[in-house]
């Protein structure tokens, strides 16, 4: 499979996800305690099938360095999303702010890392 379109295919379902996650983040600011569960769920989903699709293609037909860096970014963002779900929002706890802001801080920092890196593999 061409790094490219696995590149390609990730933005699309990452910029799906992002736009749950302004959702969700909304929600969260809006002074709703809880976003709904299957939003919240859903934008996990299609980020992380993005993030898998970057994984395989790191390993097995390499990415360039720049969508490297994203991929890495996708990774702790992950984490990030994974640590709100799990402590806060699964327990329904108020999610913190802080956290919010630092879990789409790295999304949209890899985000645009991998916009850029798919922009210079297809210009190439």
């Amino acid at each position: 499979m061409e790094p490219v379109l696995i590149m390609k295919t990730a933005c699309v379902l990452l910029a799906i996800a992002a736009a749950g996650g302004l959702t969700l983040a909304g929600i969260s600011f809006g002074g709703k305690a809880q976003p709904p569960a299957w939003l919240a769920m859903l934008h996990g989903l299609l980020a992380a099938a993005a993030v898998t699709l970057l994984l395989y293609a790191y390993f097995t037909v390499g990415l360039p360095a720049l969508a490297s860096w994203a991929l890495l970014l996708f990774l702790v963002a992950a984490a990030g999303g994974a640590f709100l779900n799990l402590n806060y929002h699964w327990k329904k706890l108020p999610l913190p702010k802080a956290l919010i802001v630092g879990h789409a801080g790295a999304a949209v920092a890899g985000f645009v890392l991998l916009l850029a890196a798919t922009w210079a593999a297809t210009r190439a």
